[in-house]
């Protein structure tokens, strides 16, 4: 008797910030998550006939990825890096998507006012001549950054609630959590230790390599993510200008905008004649520029006579083919 094929499985968080930012990523991308009854835990995809939406907590979207229940998952990368094992078993296909940024920073009580960095605490552990206590909801990836970063034997406290209190209760000296704005951490009077970043974290794409080795359906699906989101996520760094500007001939607007350092665009300009009555030729111009160069851009188009610009948001830009993508297919091979 053959056995029953189950549909390619995606694990996105059930609630928070991550659960937000990962459908609305997906339906920025054209993939949007059809729920209508928002108490169920299984969705789909209507333009991915084949896979269905589960939702869990971050964690155990990691742990279900890992263990081959779960085909793919958007985690956030600290939670990836804590539960991914060493087994080899889960891919991250894009580390980067854009949301849920913070860091995990080892923390301390501001009362401990001479110390302010990872030296610092090894002096402090010398003075109290016990190993130091440290409450965190990340134990492999404290124990691996005290041991190599730090080098200093530490107690791990495994909590579960809010961490922020336990250096003014007594159960641990110092706290490994993560941090976006710190205003939580200055309400409760703790201070970040200068150089005890342990990672800087975000939202991740995260596949079962096994599952992509062994079904086409599973390797197709994840081709299709790695293009839309690189595509996607590359356009929303840039922005699209049309500008109608004089010149004599295009070889000679060209070279003007060629001298210019914004408005060269990424690969250079598209420029096309404007049939006018007028004698002064004009021309067409479309340049993709980044969202931060606009104002200087603006400038540039002016200086070589430009007017009646027109600024448009980019959806995509697709490259000959993703290094996110060509990451996956090498490491599916190894």
């Amino acid at each position: 008797m053959s056995k029953h094929k189950r549909n390619i499985r995606i694990a996105l968080p059930s609630k928070g910030l991550l659960a937000e930012g990962s459908k609305k990523l997906l339906a920025d991308v054209g993939l949007g998550v059809y729920n209508p009854n928002p108490r169920q835990y299984i969705a789909r995809i209507p333009h991915l006939p084949g896979v269905e939406v589960i939702f869990q907590r971050p964690g155990d979207i990691v742990i279900g990825v890992r263990d081959g229940s779960i085909d793919f998952g958007i985690t956030g990368s600290d939670i990836y890096h804590e539960k991914k094992g060493t087994n080899g078993k889960i891919l991250a296909l894009h580390g980067h998507l854009g949301f849920g940024k913070c860091s995990l920073n080892v923390i301390v009580p501001d009362q401990w006012a001479e110390v302010d960095t990872c030296a610092d605490i090894r002096s402090m552990q010398k003075a109290l001549m016990r190993p130091l206590k440290v409450a965190t909801k990340f134990p492999n990836l404290t124990r691996k950054f005290f041991d190599t970063q730090i080098q200093l034997p530490i107690e791990v406290i495994l909590a579960e609630g809010a961490l922020e209190i336990a250096p003014t209760v007594g159960y641990a000296d110092l706290i490994v959590d993560l941090v976006s704005t710190g205003t939580t951490l200055r309400d409760n009077h703790l201070k970040k230790v200068q150089d005890g970043t342990l990672l800087e974290a975000e939202a991740c794409l995260i596949a079962n390599k096994a599952c992509l080795q062994s079904s086409p359906d599973a390797l197709a699906v994840a081709t299709q993510l790695l293009e839309l989101v690189c595509a996607h996520l590359r356009a929303n760094e840039n922005l699209a200008i049309f500008a109608n500007v004089r010149g004599n001939s295009m070889e000679d607007l060209a070279a003007k905008i060629f001298q210019k350092r914004v408005i060269r665009g990424l690969q250079g300009p598209t420029i096309s004649p404007i049939l006018t009555a007028g004698e002064q030729p004009y021309f067409a111009v479309h340049i993709v520029v980044r969202k931060e160069s606009l104002h200087q851009a603006i400038r540039e188009i002016r200086e070589i006579g430009g007017s009646g610009v027109v600024v448009s948001p980019v959806t995509y830009i697709f490259e000959e083919e993703p290094l996110e993508l060509t990451e996956m297919m090498t490491a599916l091979e190894a």
